[in-house]
Parts: structure tokens; C-alpha cells; sequence
């Protein structure tokens, strides 16, 4: 009979830990359903990571970004994205920036180039290590006049990409 009390009290734990839980998926705000890749695609990554020493970064995404998260659960993440139409003259910008790079690899050659219009205001290293299946690094950048600016990550004479942001 105690046997029986242990597991009735264990369903009610799970029923009732199943509700709460329920409870509280209804106040989170709900995921968009994220893309399986394929086995290939997987295959690829994993084969580039592990086997790729001496081919490059791979630049994943960038973005200028207001804040990036410095604890929880999107730590490292670009959590409020600079708008295009316009940022303040003077405000603090950053290029975020993720890339796959080779496991143990270092990559020491790629700059943060900053113009307003057609002429250069700065250039800044950036350096990142294959640690983890992805490296993460944010540079700020100074937009202080009012202007058409563009934000270009390069590699050597390579552009990788390029944002373009108006100043107001």
C-alpha cells in the first residue's frame, strides 16, 4: 500500500507540475518554429569546424546593435537592433558580429571599417578564436555627425559585409 501512495503521490506531482508548467508556457512569449537543417547541411558544419584549420572565418550574421546582452538567457546576443531609417548623432553603436571559425584557429585579420559618405573616420581590428561552434564579438563603433554611414566588416581587401545606417 505505501508503494501505491509513493506512486499516486508521484502522478499528482507530475499533473500538477504539468499544469504549473502549462501556466507558465502561456505567459512566455511564444518561439516561432526554428528550421531543422538538413543532414548535409549538419554534416558541413561539423566537417569545417572540426577539419577546416586555415580556411577562415565564416561571418554568420552582423547587425548594429543598441545593447547586447551581458547575463541570461540570450547572453552575447544582439537584443536591441540599431534602426537603419535612423540613429542619434552620438549614440553608442555597436557591430555585432557572429562567425564559425575552425576549431583552435585564430583569425587576426579582419578590420571594422567605418565611413560617413565616402571618407573613412575609423578603422578597428578584430580578432576572434574558434572556441565554441560560435564566436561572438561586438565592436563599437562612433557615428557622431549626421550622415549617410556605412559599417563594413573586411577580411584583408575581402568585404564580408556592409551595413548602411542614416545619422540623424
Amino acid at each position: 500500500m505505501a508503494g501505491n501512495l509513493k506512486k499516486l503521490a508521484m502522478c499528482a506531482v507530475v499533473a500538477f507540475g504539468g499544469v504549473a508548467m502549462a501556466q507558465e508556457d502561456a505567459a512566455a512569449p511564444a518561439h516561432e518554429p526554428v528550421k531543422v537543417p538538413s543532414a548535409d547541411a549538419v554534416k558541413t558544419t561539423w566537417e569545417y569546424f572540426y577539419k577546416g584549420q586555415g580556411q577562415g572565418p565564416v561571418l554568420v550574421d552582423a547587425k548594429l546593435c543598441t545593447e547586447v546582452a551581458k547575463d541570461g538567457p540570450n547572453k552575447f546576443e544582439c537584443t536591441v537592433e540599431a534602426s537603419p531609417d535612423g540613429v542619434k548623432a552620438g549614440s553608442n553603436v555597436m557591430l555585432w558580429q557572429s562567425y564559425l571559425v575552425p576549431q583552435g584557429d585564430s583569425i587576426e585579420d579582419i578590420m571594422v571599417q567605418v565611413k560617413q559618405g565616402n571618407v573613412v573616420r575609423e578603422t578597428k581590428d578584430v580578432k576572434i578564436k574558434g572556441e565554441g561552434w560560435r564566436s561572438r564579438q561586438w565592436t563599437g563603433v562612433r557615428l557622431n555627425k549626421a550622415g549617410d554611414w556605412t559599417v563594413t566588416i573586411m577580411r584583408g581587401d575581402q568585404e564580408l559585409k556592409s551595413i548602411k545606417v542614416k545619422v540623424l
